[in-house]
């Protein structure tokens, strides 16, 4: 077991800065798991068809996965409660809403990450077809978290990211952005039928239901006190600002190489990606991006087959728990017993093997952009219900309540996330 793992609720962390930054890993999982397999593919398409015109909502994506990932991070740390404990206080309404929500969510986003994985899959080695390469990484996925602990998944994805640096946004400045055309980007604008790409992009910038595994992962990495809080904010920051280079780096790429391309026509559009950059710098441009876009694509297969399933043990437990339980504490949630329970295992099966029908449908792309505004949905749920969580006498201690940034920003999150869900869904019907 590693040592940071054996840390109690009363330890004292080193908060020297070399500490600090050793200390760096949940926030990289949380705001890898997300970005891994909605948001390159869905930027991509979306600078394909708009160019550098929506990336403003990449930076307001990151903006507000950085609030809402402290907050989620403050209110684990500060009140020493789980998010599903949170929800419990609010009524069966927040546990039963949320209960039915990751259901659905996890039969569309396992087809969804398991495709956006074998996509370059399929590109650099076409001995399987997509659908067979997403049964592979499905499984794949299933076996590392079935049988890994916390410490071992952390270094997985560590190493996942660092290959998505060096190649995703290695790939964007050999291509050249356009800093001009960048720059006017960075007014906000709505392109006609952009909606969805903006609920893709403001949605999933680190992921949507993956906020809220962030703090299960605080807890496995031993921060159990508010004392951890420096520590966590400096975290988020790093997961949060790195994933948002990702996103714009792709933005590039698609900007750059395939504007003018319908890629939700066809999965074949990475494949021509693949195709267009070693036609233009040589061979040797191919491989390190698919090499690369399968490191981001599959950091969302392990994050969220280990961190979702947790959130959902955790929703059984809560459901389960009589009426008048007492409140729980940092140090009564066991995070080995979640990740060995039952409900884990059901809905790490549920996320792998359900979900397979869905990858021979031919369009990974059209499950990404669903995916995109599936995740939306649950935005105004997280930051209106954290908005009440981190105000609350009876639940918060005075000290660490949310101040008027903080509060501004998840209510913005809360209005501008309530109002575009509205509005894609009375598009729908």
């Amino acid at each position: 077991m590693a040592a940071n793992e054996r840390t109690g609720a009363d330890a004292v962390p080193d908060t020297s800065w070399k500490a600090r930054v050793k200390q760096i890993g949940p926030g990289v999982m949380a705001a890898a798991t997300g970005v891994g397999a909605g948001d390159l593919v869905a930027t991509m398409v979306a600078g394909a068809r708009y160019g550098y015109a929506l990336f403003w909502a990449v930076i307001l994506g990151t903006v507000f996965k950085l609030a809402l990932g402290e907050a989620v991070g403050r209110w684990h740390l500060g009140s020493g409660r789980t998010m599903l404990s949170g929800w419990r206080t609010l009524g069966r309404w927040a546990t039963g809403y949320f209960g039915v929500y990751i259901v659905v969510w996890g039969f569309i986003y396992g087809a969804t990450a398991m495709s956006a994985s074998a996509l370059p899959l399929n590109a650099m080695f076409p001995v399987l077809s997509v659908g067979g390469w997403a049964v592979v990484c499905g499984l794949v996925g299933l076996g590392l978290v079935w049988f890994g602990r916390y410490a071992l998944l952390e270094k997985i994805m560590t190493v996942l990211v660092g290959v998505m640096f060096v190649t995703v946004v290695g790939t964007a400045i050999m291509v050249g952005p356009n800093l001009l055309e960048l720059g006017k980007g960075a007014v906000p604008t709505l392109p006609e039928g952009s909606v969805a790409y903006v609920l893709g992009l403001m949605g999933g910038v680190g992921g949507t239901i993956t906020v809220a595994a962030y703090g299960y992962w605080t807890f496995a990495k031993g921060w159990r006190s508010p004392r951890w809080l420096p520590i966590m904010r400096l975290d988020n920051a790093v997961g949060y600002i790195t994933t948002g280079i990702f996103v714009i780096a792709m933005l590039v790429v698609g900007a750059e190489i395939l504007l003018g391309q319908d890629l939700t026509e066809s999965d074949k559009g990475l494949l021509s990606l693949a195709d267009t950059l070693a036609a233009d710098y040589g061979q040797w441009a191919r491989i390190p991006f698919l090499v690369g876009f399968f490191a981001v694509a599959f950091t969302s297969v392990i994050g969220v087959w280990n961190g979702v399933s947790l959130l959902f043990a955790d929703w059984w437990r809560t459901w389960r728990m009589p009426r008048q339980a007492p409140p729980e504490t940092a140090e009564s949630y066991d995070h080995k017993a979640g990740m060995h329970s039952v409900p884990y295992r059901i809905y790490l099966l549920w996320l792998t093997f359900p979900p397979m029908l869905l990858l021979f449908l031919g369009k990974p792309f059209q499950l990404t952009i669903v995916y995109g505004v599936l995740g939306a949905l649950f935005m105004p749920f997280l930051s209106g219900t954290l908005l009440y969580l981190l105000n609350a006498k009876s639940l918060m201690p005075a000290e660490h309540r949310s101040r008027w940034l903080s509060n501004l920003m998840l209510a913005l999150c809360l209005g501008l996330f309530a109002g575009v869900a509205v509005n894609e869904l009375a598009g729908l019907f």
